[in-house]
Formats: C-alpha cells, sequence, structure tokens
C-alpha cells in the first residue's frame, strides 16, 4: 500500500473501532425491546445503528469535510440524501450491515464504509468488530485483509458453491431463480450480511452470490474488494456497479470471471 493509502485506511479504521467500541458492542446481545424498531418488510434498526452511524459521520467528516455523507439511517429519514452520491466525492456509510443478525444477538455484522468519486467507488472498508477483521481495497491499489494483499480463490467445488439472496425478489423472479438458476449450484445459506458476503467470495469459502436489492452502502465497499482481488462483481449484463444507480435491481459477484459468465447465462433466463 502507499503511503497515502496506508494513512487513510489508518484514519478510517479508528472511527470504525471507536464506533464499535462506543456504540455497538456494548449492545450486542444486550438490546432492549424498545431499542429495535421495524423500518421496512424484513429489516429492522437498532439504537446501536443510529449512534454508530453519528459517531461514523463525524469523523469521516473531519477527515475529508469536502465529502458528502449518505448514511444508510440518515438516508431513510431523509431521501433527499441520497441524491449526494454522485458528488465529486461521498462518503458511504452502512453502521451495522446485518442489522437483523445483531439485533437477535447472532453473528455475522459488520460496519461497512466506502468512499466514492463521482458516482463510483474508489475505495472501501469493511470491518467485523467481533472479530477484529478488516477487509479493504482500493481502485487499482488491489484488496487486503489487515495488511496482507489478498487473491480472490475459489472453492474447486463442482457444482460451484452459491450463496443467493432471494429476499427481496418477487414471487416470480423468486420462483424462476430457483427453476434456472439453483439447480446448476450447490446452495448453502446466505448470511443475510454483505460485510460477511462479500468476503466469503474472495477467501474461498462461496464462488458465487445474487443480490437482487443493491443499495450503495450494502454494496459499494464489498463490489470493490472483490473487482480489486481479481474475482467480478457487476450488474448481470455485464455493467459496472455504479452507487449512484444502487436503486436498480441486480447484482452478481463471482470468484472468477469464468464464473460470473456463467452465472450471467443462467442469469439472463429469468
Amino acid at each position: 500500500m502507499g503511503v497515502m493509502t496506508l494513512l487513510l485506511t489508518s484514519a478510517v479504521l479508528q472511527i470504525m473501532q471507536d464506533a464499535a467500541d462506543r456504540a455497538i458492542l456494548p449492545r450486542y446481545q444486550s438490546l432492549a425491546a424498545h431499542e429495535i424498531d421495524a423500518k421496512a418488510a424484513n429489516d429492522v434498526v437498532t439504537i446501536a445503528d443510529k449512534e454508530a452511524e453519528l459517531i461514523l459521520a463525524e469523523g469521516l467528516a473531519k477527515l475529508l469535510p469536502e465529502a458528502a455523507i449518505v448514511g444508510e439511517e440518515a438516508a431513510h429519514a431523509e431521501p433527499v440524501l441520497l441524491e449526494r452520491l454522485g458528488d465529486a466525492l461521498c462518503w458511504i456509510v452502512d453502521p451495522i450491515d446485518g442489522t437483523n443478525n445483531f439485533a437477535a444477538g447472532n453473528p455475522p455484522f459488520g460496519i461497512m464504509v466506502a468512499l466514492a468519486e463521482a458516482g463510483e467507488a474508489i475505495a472501501g472498508w469493511i470491518y467485523d468488530p467481533l472479530t477484529g477483521r478488516l477487509c479493504h481495497a482500493h481502485r487499482g491499489g488491489g484488496a487486503w485483509v489487515g495488511e496482507e494483499r489478498i487473491a480472490v480463490r475459489s472453492t474447486g467445488a463442482n457444482p460451484p458453491v452459491a450463496a443467493i439472496s432471494l429476499v427481496f425478489m418477487d414471487p416470480a423472479r423468486r420462483a424462476a431463480t430457483k427453476a434456472h438458476i439453483a439447480p446448476h449450484y450447490a446452495l448453502v445459506d446466505i448470511p443475510r450480511c454483505a460485510a460477511e458476503q462479500y468476503p466469503r467470495l474472495v477467501l474461498g469459502i462461496n464462488d458465487i452470490s445474487i443480490f437482487e436489492r443493491t443499495l450503495a452502502w450494502d454494496h459499494a465497499a464489498g463490489v470493490l474488494f472483490v473487482n480489486e482481488a481479481g474475482g467480478k462483481a457487476a450488474r448481470p449484463d455485464g455493467r459496472a456497479y455504479r452507487v449512484d444507480e444502487a436503486h436498480l435491481p441486480g447484482l452478481i459477484g463471482a470468484a472468477s470471471e469464468v464464473l460470473w459468465e456463467d452465472l450471467a447465462r443462467h442469469f439472463a433466463k429469468i
């Protein structure tokens, strides 16, 4: 890593650790019922999400005052913030990815932060507060786990191992996915946590993943991490994922170009 990249990563990690230590870990497995609210179908928010996002936003604002900040909870309360995703510089913050797991007192969950430039992610950080694992990537600078540069590796399984998220698909699309895609893969449970799913594609645990909902805070850091590691994460038609197009459905991640192309061919049938 270059000196500037190293310094930026060190600063972002400190901010993420601060949010974890002050807002997230003290409430893990100790949330009261009134500290958990339903936000949408299949989605909850906790007091830890809200407090962690404030800590992250405050720290990132000091780090790059010129950058916009779009956090998941702030954007939920004020959707007009989504228009800032295409700004010259924009921090994208998911204070707790995998909130459903966290609220139930279970792993995995993580903090995800990305820095975007004119709608394209240029850096991303994925932090696991329970293990201290930091996955990070910088455009053109490779993918890293901690201080170790990493290259993607597949499971080598036949059929390939697939984690397919059906949660946000409509019934017809869910049925088509099961009919035209599932039979070609060995299916495993999804972690319901992009902060865990993207590392699994790089670390040889899963070979492919399909995501229907593609919100910027869930995917900006992970897509960059997979691509910089030598895998491929892109829209099903091959277009690059952009954070300012996060309203569009459909995203494929794979541990290799070949695995991605095979999945894209099956995906075209649904």
